[in-house]
């Protein structure tokens, strides 16, 4: 918990200095749940599910021009599905987080750019369920669900520049999430493809 305040105050401090763009993106998350278990291992198949995400956040110019630093603010939702002939699981989660990454840039033309990012992302869960066989089970005290999920990504945006005010963008990414602080037998984790369109706006030029 401690970890995720920090990098809460850090991205505060940041968005009062040096701010370059701010930018919001949202789209779809496709979730793969990993499930394991020492005492009674997923038998059943694990199917993706969907769910959307959000990010709100500041860009920030570093010294080199193609190289930039973006910090936000996240909110995911991992969902996924089980089921066979016995039994049918379904789990619907948000988790909400502080993010960073790093950004390389370059310009095809002068309204065209494709942008590699890189980063990790640190969040907790607000909001659980899980519903078995049609009975519902919350999953906020969950310990292979609550604590601290650490995330590292990788994602590809492609830029279109209208004016000097900002521009828009369609991204392509991969999330893994783990909780890095379960200690149990059961443990979950998360392979997320994320699709996502964005708007910049330049604020500080």
């Amino acid at each position: 918990m401690r970890k995720f305040y920090l990098l809460l105050i850090a991205f505060l401090a940041l968005t009062n200095s040096y701010s370059q763009e701010v930018y919001f993106l949202t789209g779809s998350n496709f979730t793969k749940y990993d499930f394991k278990s020492q005492n009674s291992p997923m038998t059943t198949v694990l199917q993706s599910g969907t769910g959307s995400n959000y990010e709100l956040g500041h860009h920030f110019s570093l010294k080199i021009d193609e190289f930039s630093l973006s910090v936000g603010v996240t909110l995911n939702e991992f969902n996924a599905l089980a089921g066979s002939s016995a039994n049918t699981y379904q789990w619907n989660t948000k988790y909400i987080g502080v993010q960073s990454a790093l950004h390389y840039t370059y310009s095809v033309t002068k309204e065209f750019q494709v942008a590699l990012k890189a980063g990790v992302n640190l969040s907790k869960i607000v909001y659980g369920k899980q519903n078995t066989n049609g009975v519902v089970y919350d999953l906020m005290d969950q310990k292979e669900f609550s604590g601290e999920l650490f995330s590292d990504f990788v994602g590809m945006h492609l830029n279109y520049k209208f004016n000097d005010l900002g521009c828009v963008s369609l991204g392509y990414g991969l999330l893994n999430s783990r909780n890095t602080s379960n200690r149990t037998q059961e443990k979950v984790a998360f392979t997320s493809t994320q699709l996502q369109f964005g708007i910049h706006f330049n604020i500080n030029k």
